[in-house]
């Protein structure tokens, strides 16, 4: 047997912090980023350099090294003169992939099969697939001379035909109420051996997806505090495009919620991190598929978000949030009705929404990302008007009854000047609801510069934790 390395004395194997964004935020350079100019310069860089060469990226995984199955995937026209420069950016880029794959596969075996491995071993294999993720991630910019030199879209779309969502969906359009019911049995839970982090132990769960759409294992990462008997949990969705479990350095929250003593629970969405099929990046298909996209997300994902909030009960006696920002939130708002005829073991206590808006559309069609994307013109040139597409997307609001909390039991974060989520409806929602004015958290920023300030204002934060300590853990 190989003998383990020789650690020094006291030393204690932990997962370094991977979020640096709290320093930064807090000091005056971080305070001149929370402000609304940084919105419309986020815009710029996404819709100008991070969407186009997530294509070229995705392109790549599909073409696996041709050059002419790139060209086909992303598309565009072979353009002369660069095929060694291509061929050269397509070899790093599969070099990037193998790491990845390699130690994904690792950390699988280790983490979910094997038990009792060495604490060092564990920290040092999770430390090397978040490093050789972001790498490979990062491989995007090795693509930007293409994006320089031909106007790529930051979508492949692959909009459906309206009688193709008519025959799968059409009966929640006469039913809506009986739409995003869970499904039972719940299927089993596998968990991760668990890694101490920078504020508390992180572990993964895994389970097979209930959705017969995506068919595909569901991650979730654990955020757990210590010394914390029966903490409350926050199951918290992402964004659309966002990887929390594969990037360095995004603005996360996530640890201050720790800190205060709050497991959370980060599940994958659908075609995003692991979850994302070969020639799309993180997120696309949901773009791509519009609109039944977000038909096949949402309805996964209020079968998978039960599974999650039972295992939250049988572990802890703490109350239940769910939550999320962006498209997140607009999932957790959802549930939050839904579950109002849900069997009480996976109705949600309480809920937490950042940059949120009432109805689904004003994301879908009309927000300053929707237009970026240019989901509008793909929809009516594949055959939907406007009229069609407002059909499907009110089955994705958060209507038909209340929410299955008390309305001082959910705290929402909105941005004044959003127009990604756009603001109106949003605050009309919460207005509906009768959420009280301490838990509304209006800030005069955008959908960007909302979670960094947040970063900075933790009275959002505090505020859900009131709400948790309040419902309290049962006698």
């Amino acid at each position: 047997m190989t003998p383990g390395p020789v650690l020094p004395e006291g030393w204690e194997p932990r997962l370094t912090a991977e979020d640096f964004s709290e320093r930064w935020l807090r000091s005056p350079v971080g305070a001149g980023l929370a402000r609304p100019w940084f919105d419309p310069v986020a815009l710029w860089l996404l819709g100008r350099w991070f969407f186009p060469l997530s294509r070229l990226w995705a392109a790549a995984r599909a073409a696996n090294g041709s050059l002419l199955k790139f060209y086909e995937e992303v598309p565009m026209d072979p353009i002369p003169g660069i095929g060694a420069r291509l061929r050269k950016t397509l070899d790093r880029f599969e070099t990037a992939r193998e790491a990845v794959n390699a130690t994904e596969a690792r950390w699988r075996q280790v983490f979910f099969d094997e038990r009792g491995s060495e604490l060092y071993r564990l920290v040092a294999i999770e430390a090397a697939r978040r490093d050789r993720r972001n790498a490979y991630n990062a491989t995007r910019r090795h693509f930007s001379y293409l994006r320089r030199r031909r106007s790529i879209r930051p979508v492949r779309w692959d909009v459906p035909s309206v009688d193709e969502v008519e025959a799968d969906y059409g009966a929640w359009l006469a039913d809506p109420a009986a739409a995003f019911a869970p499904s039972l049995p719940f299927p089993e839970i596998a968990e991760s051996q668990r890694v101490p982090g920078p504020v508390g132990e992180e572990y993964w769960l895994r389970f097979r997806s209930p959705s017969p759409v995506m068919n595909d294992d569901v991650f979730a990462r654990v955020y757990e505090p210590i010394g914390v008997t029966d903490p409350p949990t926050l199951v918290f969705g992402h964004g659309i495009c966002v990887e929390f479990d594969h990037w360095h350095g995004l603005v996360d929250e996530v640890f201050l919620m720790c800190q205060m003593g709050i497991r959370v629970v980060r599940p994958e969405a659908p075609w995003h991190g692991r979850r994302v099929p070969d020639g799309r990046y993180g997120g696309e298909m949901f773009i791509a598929r519009a609109p039944r996209g977000a038909l096949d997300t949402f309805s996964a994902q209020l079968q998978e978000w039960p599974v999650l909030i039972d295992w939250s009960r049988r572990t802890s006696r703490g109350p239940v949030a769910v939550g999320g920002s962006s498209l997140g939130a607009l999932l957790s708002q959802l549930l939050a009705v839904k579950a109002a005829a849900w069997p009480e073991a996976v109705k949600p206590d309480a809920l937490f929404l950042v940059t949120h808006c009432g109805h689904h559309e004003d994301a879908a069609l009309r927000g300053s990302m929707a237009r970026l994307w240019g989901v509008a013109e793909a929809l009516a040139g594949h055959g939907w008007s406007q009229e069609e597409a407002l059909r499907w997307l009110p089955l994705l609001d958060p209507q038909g009854g209340p929410p299955a909390m008390d309305p001082g039991n959910i705290v929402t974060v909105l941005g004044s000047r959003d127009t990604v989520t756009p603001f109106a409806t949003g605050k009309a929602l919460i207005d509906d609801w009768r959420v009280p004015a301490e838990n509304r958290f209006i800030w005069r920023r955008g959908h960007f510069s909302v979670p960094l300030q947040m970063m900075r204002d933790r009275s959002p934060l505090d505020r859900l934790k009131r709400v948790l300590e309040r419902l309290g853990a049962p006698a």
